[in-house]
């Protein structure tokens, strides 16, 4: 899907507890709800997309905000539940809703990025480092190596990898998934491994320490 397809649409929409969908993430789901056993058989007969929303538990409502889900893989178990492997797609905000039941069904324009004045590549470049500084420290605390996949070159999809890997931050995800600007997205990112640099530089410190006593 790409910003030529068409602006406003229809989308079925499937909202989760402290999850937040990004572009080019993969997201597995065990689907069991009687409602939205309902809405994959429907979505599997048309384009295969549904929206992700977060959760907010404390309001009680959706997000405003979501991500296209696109089932790539899916296996239909015998109670007629599925085992769906979806991949993140365009980002969208619900313009208003058109059913409630037995799901959610939303009017959705899609969103961009928009042009920036700053240069992501050079923060981009600030991110990867960061993100190298982190791993090395982490490794050194746990004393284990870790394995990542290739990282993204291009300066949005690495914002929107980096984002995706703030696991239980839900909060913090849904700010950069609803922020339209690439460097800002990035400059945020970079504050956050700065700090977590920081922290992971202190307790090392502490490791070294104890060891030599």
């Amino acid at each position: 899907m790409t910003s030529s397809s068409i602006s406003v649409r229809e989308l079925p929409l499937f909202p989760l507890p402290e999850l937040v969908l990004f572009p080019g993430q993969s997201l597995p789901l065990h689907i069991f709800e009687y409602r939205y056993r309902m809405m994959i058989n429907t979505v599997l007969e048309s384009d295969r997309m549904f929206g992700v929303l977060m959760w907010d538990s404390e309001t009680g409502k959706p997000a405003n905000i979501g991500c296209v889900a696109q089932i790539v893989q899916y296996h239909r178990l015998p109670d007629d539940r599925f085992k769906l492997l979806t991949m993140g797609q365009q980002r969208f905000r619900v313009l208003e809703y058109v059913r409630e039941t037995p799901y959610r069904v939303g009017l959705v324009e899609w969103i961009e990025d928009e042009p920036s004045s700053d240069a992501p590549f050079l923060l981009a470049t600030e991110v990867r480092e960061l993100l190298n500084d982190v791993i090395r420290l982490s490794q050194k605390l746990t004393d284990q190596e870790i394995e990542l996949p290739k990282i993204p070159r291009s300066p949005i999809e690495l914002s929107y990898w980096v984002a995706s890997n703030f696991q239980g931050a839900s909060l913090e995800q849904q700010s950069l998934l609803e922020t339209c600007d690439t460097a800002a997205r990035l400059r945020r990112e970079a504050e956050i491994l700065s700090s977590t640099r920081s922290q992971l530089a202190a307790r090392t410190v502490l490791k070294d320490t104890f060891k030599e006593i």
